[in-house]
């Protein structure tokens, strides 16, 4: 954690959701003037997409069943913690960025004079001096990893959970991926099989060092994620949001400026669905406006 040079990491599953947090923090990012240093949670993947292919034919033939994204096997988690670090101490660092698509890679082929095509990552770039702060959203802003002795967690200074509850997960993760990347239900239904130990090792763990839960709960029968047709909307779901010290959290506040939320426990606040981003924007503003006071001071 550094006073001078703060980061904030939004972390989340596949499918979680964690975009919605993400376009919050650029209202508020914008609002306030505020110029972040933004770091995407893919460019710390270790393969690109054809190389991923052959990751993941070789461990099948070698007997692992479990090798994925979510996991360090796939990932760079020690450069990831070395950025933190870095970032933290001297408000500089290193960032790339993966190409999902071809318009993405367009978009940098551009400003780079590469010929990148979807499924690569760019060239590692500085990240340009005087920045506020460092902006973090992806599956690992939290991770830990004991047998590489890596911890994320301990550079973040606001760490945002983004949990819906898994079988509306599913559900986004299912519909997203047959109906924007092209695949089929199968094959996503095989790929949330095969993260199924890594996500239990090294995404949960990460919702409990999170400093604030958002967590989608919709309400209605959500029992059979493998053959829902729709995504729950907004307002046919509530979100419970968890604070790990609500020792300075001014519930009564949030409670008058939410219409219709309640608290559910001492540490807990529910609010509509959706009121999800306001909420967000009532909630993180004043937290990330003292993280930027510390710094002045520091």
């Amino acid at each position: 954690m550094s006073k001078k040079h703060p980061i904030i990491s939004i972390t989340g599953s596949s499918g979680a959701g964690t975009s919605t947090v993400k376009v919050a923090f650029e209202h508020i990012f914008r609002r306030s003037q505020i110029n972040p240093a933004i770091v995407e949670g893919d460019s710390f993947h270790r393969y690109n997409r054809a190389e991923m292919r052959q990751a993941m034919i070789k461990a099948e033939a070698e007997g692992n069943r479990n090798f994925s994204h979510f996991g360090p096997e796939a990932n760079i988690f020690e450069e990831l913690e070395k950025q933190f670090k870095t970032y933290g101490e001297t408000g500089t660092g290193k960032k790339r960025y993966y190409l999902h698509n071809d318009d993405e890679a367009a978009v940098h082929n551009k400003r780079l004079g590469t010929s990148l095509k979807g499924g690569e990552f760019t060239p590692w770039e500085d990240i340009p001096p005087g920045t506020d702060l460092l902006f973090y959203e992806g599956l690992h802003g939290g991770v830990v990893d004991a047998k590489a002795g890596v911890d994320v967690a301990k550079w973040v200074d606001l760490l945002v959970g983004v949990v819906p509850i898994v079988n509306l997960e599913w559900i986004q993760k299912i519909q997203r991926d047959t109906a924007e990347r092209g695949y089929s239900a199968e094959a996503v239904v095989d790929t949330i099989l095969r993260r199924m130990y890594d996500y239990v090792h090294y995404i949960t763990p990460q919702f409990s060092r999170s400093h604030i839960d958002f967590q989608r709960v919709p309400v209605v029968d959500t029992s059979n994620p493998f053959i829902a047709r729709d995504i729950p909307t907004a307002d046919e779901s509530l979100v419970v949001i968890r604070f790990r010290d609500p020792k300075n959290v001014d519930f009564p506040y949030f409670l008058s400026m939410i219409n219709g939320s309640f608290m559910s426990r001492p540490n807990t606040i529910v609010v509509p669905g959706g009121k999800m981003g306001f909420a967000m924007e009532i909630i993180l503003t004043p937290i990330i406006h003292k993280l930027l006071e510390n710094k002045k001071k520091a």
